[in-house]
């Protein structure tokens, strides 16, 4: 049977592994979610660097997606981490970020390394592989504006002062690219955190910047 023909839950799912019905994890995957996954993998399109620049300085992170495959890995085991946790947050606070309290240690941004935190996305976008994507997950807050559900300009330019005194003496200033989701798209919420793309970086200087963390989309089957 051709993929074109399957319904969502089975397209990218070897024959000899097809469930006799919708995993339970799939069946309120919203109209975006069930797009990807009725794609092939061997028909989509890896976003590339000039895309991403110009998804991110349009501001439309919405038209970020995961490859087909591994978005169904995201929420089949975001689905686990739910049920073992009570919520993803509580997993990232406990394992990712082993952080039990959300204090900041300085009132100033940035200014406190212990207040800030740089690991792997654990999920990242179908983007280029040669693209590294990071998160600065943070205990101090980043200033919305309500009125556009975006950053302030103040928080925007702490922002970007970090990015390059932390990656732009590494990795060439075209090379880098942050963006924040808004909020109304954040997977995780109640912890800070805003994203940072690097081109084809240093792998060493990844592993220093991470301390050697690993996604879990390379650790989960």
């Amino acid at each position: 049977m051709a993929h074109e023909t399957l319904p969502y839950w089975l397209v990218n799912v070897p024959r000899d592994q097809w469930p006799p019905s919708c995993p339970d994890f799939l069946l309120n995957a919203n109209a975006k979610d069930r797009g990807i996954l009725s794609t092939s993998d061997a028909d989509y399109h890896r976003q590339t660097w000039p895309e991403v620049q110009q998804i991110i300085r349009t501001n439309r992170i919405d038209l970020f997606q995961r490859v087909p495959s591994d978005l169904r890995r995201y929420l089949g085991y975001s689905a686990k981490l739910k049920k073992e946790y009570g919520s993803v947050m509580n997993f990232v606070l406990q394992e990712r970020l082993q952080w039990s309290d959300l204090t900041p240690s300085s009132s100033s941004p940035f200014s406190s390394p212990a207040d800030i935190k740089i690991l792997y996305n654990d999920w990242p976008y179908g983007v280029d592989e040669k693209i590294v994507h990071l998160v600065v997950w943070t205990k101090f807050d980043h200033e919305d504006d309500p009125a556009t559900d975006d950053l302030t300009a103040q928080a925007r330019q702490e922002i970007d002062n970090y990015v390059k005194q932390t990656f732009g003496r590494n990795v060439p200033v075209n090379n880098v690219i942050w963006f924040k989701n808004w909020r109304s798209l954040k997977s995780v919420h109640a912890v800070e955190h805003f994203h940072v793309m690097l081109y084809d970086p240093d792998p060493a200087f990844v592993e220093k910047i991470t301390n050697g963390d690993i996604p879990l989309s390379e650790k989960v089957p």
